[in-house]
């Protein structure tokens, strides 16, 4: 039995090119999408810790008071639910973009691919094309070298700063952040997470740049449990483009035996990660479409149809019919939208009150020479909501019960506090050891506002 084994099926080709990836700055359709993509993104970043709601902060995770507070809603703890159901609901939400688009989340939207592109913006502003570039980091140091490196990595850091402050104004409030910030009188915990989150940025999106996708992100590595034969991905046509070399312009190089692609290289000079797509999907492609735009420049000069690298699935690529209207697509888009329901179904019957009661210390029960049982309970009450609240509190479940409210029941926006209270009964009515009964909260003025807790009367 023979095999037909040609010389180019033996030569193993490296996932990326050797060395440090020097990136060709390149424009085009989907270069113009990315970039109002990642201008939003960046504008959402800095902007949002800077609106107001209510006279307060509209987002701000305060970490300190244990107090999460989105536009009108003040989450505590408590409502750690809801973290669950947004990773669940953003999970199936990637899910589905992924099985439909590829990885089209790190090509547009990851901050990692954001930030990066940015200072690649910045380096070649200041150090020139990726030719020169290449060009100064052969070159011995000299005087204009440093001068270029060193303004390079003044504005990547002080990036990287703004970045790092602005992330943690999310965390303490932005206008208490920046004022500390123009008087110099930042904490030690301030000041530690900011420089930390700058140097984390600052070698992110300068040093480290593709490694971090490469190999320590987690999503490039199980992509492919969510890809199938329809997945729309970055593809070149092998068909079309094989065999690839350098033509004229005006040459026929279908007489000269030759495919559509010009062997140009520039597919490989855009792309982030450094991989040339002609060798077939790889892990590291993160669909930012840069080879796309490149190739189909390079296929206008040479007056060639364009779309040689495009978004295609397997199976277009075989001649076939790609729908969206498949099982598992539509499987993660049902998930989305379900999980995305209950959420909302969650937030809008969340009472904005939570209450926790615990017995005193002391004793379980007193009786007074009157023949009274008297029970003390501690009672634990959140104020969910921003806005000032009063609340009544009354004891449900217990004939002839008393009660008294040693503390004040008018509480601020967010604010917890702890009410100590005495239920008393005449010994007479208690025809049992142990009485269940309810503590009933209410706001004055909102009937819907109102909890209640079981607790038990010991007699």
């Amino acid at each position: 039995m023979k095999f037909d084994i040609k010389e180019e099926d033996l030569i193993i080709k490296p996932y990326k090119q050797s060395g440090p990836i020097y990136i060709r700055e390149q424009k085009g359709k989907f270069q113009k999408i990315r970039r109002v993509l990642s201008w939003c993104l960046m504008f959402a970043f800095i902007a949002l810790p800077w609106i107001s709601y209510q006279g307060q902060q509209a987002v701000l995770f305060d970490v300190a008071n244990q107090q999460f507070r989105i536009f009108g809603a003040t989450f505590f703890p408590q409502d750690f639910m809801l973290v669950a159901w947004m990773f669940m609901a953003g999970a199936f939400a990637l899910f589905f973009i992924t099985n439909w688009l590829g990885r089209v989340w790190c090509g547009y939207m990851c901050p990692q691919t954001v930030w990066m592109l940015l200072f690649t913006w910045v380096e070649h502003r200041i150090e020139g094309s990726r030719n020169q570039r290449i060009k100064l980091d052969k070159e011995a140091w000299h005087a204009k070298k440093w001068l270029r490196k060193g303004a390079k990595h003044a504005i990547w850091m002080s990036l990287a700063f703004l970045t790092a402050t602005t992330f943690m104004s999310y965390f303490i409030p932005a206008k208490e952040l920046y004022m500390d910030l123009f008087v110099l009188s930042w904490g030690g915990i301030t000041s530690f997470w900011v420089f930390l989150f700058a140097l984390c940025t600052y070698g992110n999106a300068g040093w480290l740049r593709e490694k971090m996708c490469i190999y320590m992100c987690p999503y490039s590595r199980f992509q492919s449990v969510m890809f199938d034969k329809d997945t729309l991905v970055v593809t070149y046509d092998q068909a079309r483009g094989e065999s690839r070399g350098p033509r004229k312009r005006k040459a026929n190089h279908k007489e000269l035996g030759l495919g559509d692609c010009v062997d140009c290289n520039l597919c490989v000079e855009v792309c982030p990660a450094g991989i040339d797509i002609r060798n077939g999907l790889q892990y590291e492609c993160i669909n930012c479409g840069l080879c796309i735009d490149a190739c189909d420049d390079t296929m206008a000069k040479f007056a060639y149809p364009k779309g040689l690298i495009s978004y295609q699935s397997e199976r277009q690529q075989q001649g076939g019919h790609t729908s969206i209207w498949r099982l598992k697509l539509v499987g993660y888009a049902v998930m989305t939208v379900l999980v995305f329901s209950v959420m909302v179904i969650w937030l809008n019957g969340r009472v904005p009150i939570e209450a926790y009661v615990t017995r005193d210390r002391g004793e379980l029960s007193r009786t007074d020479y009157r023949g009274i049982v008297e029970n003390p309970y501690r009672i634990s009450i959140i104020n969910k909501s921003q806005q000032p609240q009063t609340y009544q509190l009354q004891v449900v479940g217990i004939e002839g019960a008393a009660l008294a409210v040693h503390g004040n029941l008018e509480f601020a926006g967010a604010e917890q506090k702890e009410i100590p209270v005495t239920v008393s009964v005449d010994e007479t009515l208690l025809k049992q050891k142990v009485t269940p009964f309810k503590f009933e909260i209410m706001a004055l003025g909102d009937a819907q506002v109102v909890v209640e807790k079981e607790s038990r009367f010991y007699k």
